[in-house]
């Protein structure tokens, strides 16, 4: 009798021992769940304020790049039409109209840069080509785009922060670097988009500018919000290489 009484009393303890292991695991379990849910949470919204901030940054390089073109391009076409308007001979009328034409034709190439909305309704390959076609245009550098493989559509978030990006590349190597040609690939695999980026400019050395953080830790701030790996190779007199390893699978 005594026998089965303390077999009664360790059964008890170690079922209420096993219950308050279990609350305990559940607890521990529930509350390990609301952080990672919180961490996610963070993630988001450090995320969208990003794409947001990017946006912002995207629009205020187009518009002052609009500016110039106004001021140097558009600007001297109109007055150009301008002074051959002040003698009208009829023999000048095919050359005004021929400035008239492109300086419409640059209004309508300026007026898409313009639209906010642009950018996010855009292919990656597109808005690039457009930077590249107006590079040329405007006799900044001598640049290319090339394509391989078979296109796959990008994320179109993730498409705004590549292609903030590469328009830091673009702004440094026209403003810094000195150089006379800009080439651009991407190249599609089936999982991965890289790409390349790289001018013949001065070229810099990665270890002064990576403690001087001069951007390029931007950038690879931004690549690792979705999911990409950069790659950047410089040195004085050799220009410069910036590579961007974009993972379709993780998206």
């Amino acid at each position: 009798m005594q026998q089965g009484g303390e077999i009664l009393i360790i059964s008890t303890i170690i079922i209420a021992l096993v219950v308050i292991f279990l609350i305990v695991l559940f607890t521990v379990f529930q509350r390990r769940k609301n952080h990672l849910l919180q961490e996610k949470e963070i993630e988001k919204k450090r995320f969208e304020t990003e794409i947001a901030e990017t946006q912002i940054e995207i629009r205020e390089e187009t518009l002052r790049n609009i500016s110039w073109e106004l001021h140097d391009n558009i600007g001297q076409l109109l007055t150009l039409a301008k002074i051959q308007l002040q003698s009208v001979p009829s023999e000048n009328l095919g050359e005004i109209s021929e400035t008239i034409t492109k300086s419409l034709n640059e209004i309508r190439s300026l007026s898409k840069l313009i639209n906010p909305e642009f950018i996010n309704n855009v292919k990656l390959r597109e808005a690039l080509q457009l930077e590249v076609e107006r590079f040329n245009r405007l006799q900044f550098i001598e640049a290319s785009l090339e394509v391989k493989g078979v296109e796959k559509e990008v994320d179109k978030k993730h498409s705004v922060i590549l292609f903030r990006i590469l328009q830091e590349f673009f702004s440094n190597t026209i403003k810094h670097a000195r150089g006379s040609k800009l080439e651009v690939m991407l190249a599609f695999e089936d999982d991965l988009l890289t790409i390349t980026a790289k001018d013949n400019g001065v070229g810099f050395n990665l270890e002064e500018v990576g403690k001087k953080g001069i951007g390029l830790q931007n950038i690879k701030t931004r690549a690792k919000l979705i999911n990409a790996e950069v790659n950047l190779e410089s040195k004085p007199d050799y220009g410069t290489i910036l590579k961007i390893y974009y993972y379709f699978y993780k998206v």
